[in-house]
């Protein structure tokens, strides 16, 4: 596998009807917000999905939810331990060896990097840190959000002696219609340094394009939740043409519908234009 060469940049428009994209758990995991009132999906809540989308693609992934379980490791240090390789450089402490053993090992440590420091008996004190080239901004909304609150009973009781009644009040929580931008870029020095090849960020774009592929739950319905337009910037060289910031802003979606309905679609109420970057090639992709 080649290793990437040149900067890449990219820019998803998310649209998201009648879902709960992100709750917050310490907010009654009402959909997050900023206190401008824009919408939020948090870059830890992306970067879930991405590694999700890469599980179902085949990849080996280190960091697996319990939901996405593949290969019966309870714990990110049983994983670890289970790999030779890793343990040979931990018994050395070699810690660049270890390094280079996690990432030529699994996608997202060469992808996002990732902490190596664990504790216990079988822990011979070793900490790795592994920076990954693939940077991930928070999404956020292009307007303010409506939240709708909406209050739901459970019909059965959870336990034999449960003193409360069957129909316990609960609730849940929606954003009716948001359009959201996530944003973010794969720096080369870093790729030179995991090993993130282009194969990796081929992956990595269709990941993206295909985020909420296999992502339905109650909060998020399936088809409440779609990547509709996916761009992708690739430079000429290894620093980069632009500024990740100027290639970012270059993508500008607005509100251009009628303000007395509700929200619906991005094509009846949204603008979207694409300010072209001279000498910038720009990759765009419907979602799924």
């Amino acid at each position: 596998m080649s290793v990437l060469q040149n900067k890449i940049d990219f820019v998803a428009i998310i649209t998201c009807k009648n879902a709960n994209p992100n709750g917050d758990p310490l907010n009654g995991n009402l959909p997050r917000k900023t206190y401008k009132g824009l919408g939020e999906i948090s870059d830890v809540c992306i970067k879930r999905k991405i590694r999700n989308r890469l599980l179902d693609m085949g990849e080996a992934i280190f960091v697996q939810s319990d939901d996405k379980n593949v290969d019966g490791y309870s714990s990110l240090h049983d994983r670890a331990d289970g790999n030779p390789n890793l343990k040979t450089a931990e018994k050395e402490k070699d810690k660049n060896k270890y390094a280079k053993a996690a990432c030529e090992a699994w996608i997202d440590v060469r992808s996002f990097g990732q902490v190596f420091a664990f504790k216990g008996e079988k822990s011979t004190g070793v900490s790795v840190g592994v920076r990954g080239p693939v940077s991930i901004q928070p999404a956020f909304s292009v307007e303010t959000i409506d939240i709708t609150s909406t209050q739901i009973t459970k019909s059965v009781n959870s336990e034999t002696k449960e003193k409360k009644s069957s129909d316990t009040m609960g609730m849940k929580h929606r954003v009716d219609f948001g359009v959201y931008l996530l944003k973010g870029s794969i720096n080369v020095q870093l790729a030179e340094l995991t090993g993130f090849s282009e194969e990796d960020a081929e992956k990595t774009k269709e990941a993206i394009r295909t985020l909420f592929v296999n992502d339905s739950s109650s909060a998020r319905p399936e088809g409440s939740m779609c990547v509709e337009k996916l761009y992708w910037f690739r430079h000429n060289n290894k620093l980069g043409q632009y500024s990740a910031a100027k290639v970012h802003n270059c993508v500008e979606v607005t509100f251009d519908g009628n303000p007395t309905r509700p929200k619906d679609t991005l094509e009846d109420d949204y603008k979207v234009v694409l300010h072209e970057l001279p000498g910038l090639i720009c990759e765009e992709y419907d979602g799924l």
